[in-house]
């Protein structure tokens, strides 16, 4: 009877649970991001380059670094008092983004005037030179050891702000990281053009090994992106040709 109430399950064709559909990567990796108990902010920028390029940010010594960092020091007060010259080119740059090119080429310039430094832009892992992107200058010192310099400017009012002002985009071939080096963020204050006339009030050596950063998760699409073929379902014909 058992055998007869049971022949029916065994002949039957196995039940199979329903194979549930794979997670994509992005999704996965949203999900990551928007766990309320995830980590991202307080994170040492050292471990961040380290993780990225394999190098080291070695820290500031105050006492073995003094003489190069007064040297360095004496190189910050000469550039600001160029850059302040009315005649400087930097006065015709028509925003304050503009500035910090030129800042970097007087900074370059006055480092290779001290005998036995040697100053430029640091080259990407092709081996091409490359302004944009962290950091904007290599400096070699007189016993060979490396030094990255990265100047930034900043009104003298918004030196507390909250808003984002430095920035690191990891790339394979674009990364300009090379060495085990110190680090410095050369922070440089100006009035922000009071008066009709932009004036660079002084600078500050930051330690980037003691900088700690955040991850902010930013979704982005550019024009490109935006307006394609596939994406635009309506538009406005074009406008009449004039007659």
């Amino acid at each position: 009877v058992i055998l007869l109430a049971l022949a029916p399950l065994l002949h039957a064709e196995p039940q199979t649970t329903p194979p549930q559909e794979k997670t994509s990567d992005a999704a996965e990796f949203i999900h990551w991001l928007l766990q309320e108990n995830r980590d991202l902010t307080g994170i040492p920028f050292s471990e961040v380059l380290a993780s990225t390029s394999g190098k080291k940010i070695l820290p500031i010594d105050a006492e073995a670094d003094a003489a190069w960092l007064a040297r360095l020091g004496g190189i910050l007060d000469a550039t600001l008092a160029e850059l302040n010259k009315p005649t400087h080119a930097i006065h015709t740059a028509g925003r304050i983004n503009e500035a910090s090119r030129f800042i970097e080429d007087e900074l370059l310039a006055q480092c290779n005037k001290v005998e036995g430094w040697s100053c430029g832009i640091p080259t990407t892992t092709a081996g091409t030179e490359q302004r944009s992107g962290y950091p904007d200058l290599r400096l070699v010192l007189e016993d060979g050891s490396v030094v990255y310099l990265d100047p930034k400017l900043f009104a003298a009012k918004s030196r507390t702000s909250s808003l984002r002002t430095f920035y690191y985009e990891p790339k394979t071939t674009t990364g300009k990281v090379h060495d085990d080096a110190r680090h410095l963020l050369i922070g440089v204050s100006h009035n922000g053009g009071a008066g009709g006339r932009l004036r660079f009030n002084g600078w500050e050596l930051v330690d980037v090994s003691k900088i700690k950063v955040r991850l902010k998760a930013e979704f982005q699409a550019a024009n490109s992106d935006l307006y394609r073929e596939g994406t635009v379902v309506l538009q406005s014909p074009p406008p009449a040709e004039k007659k």
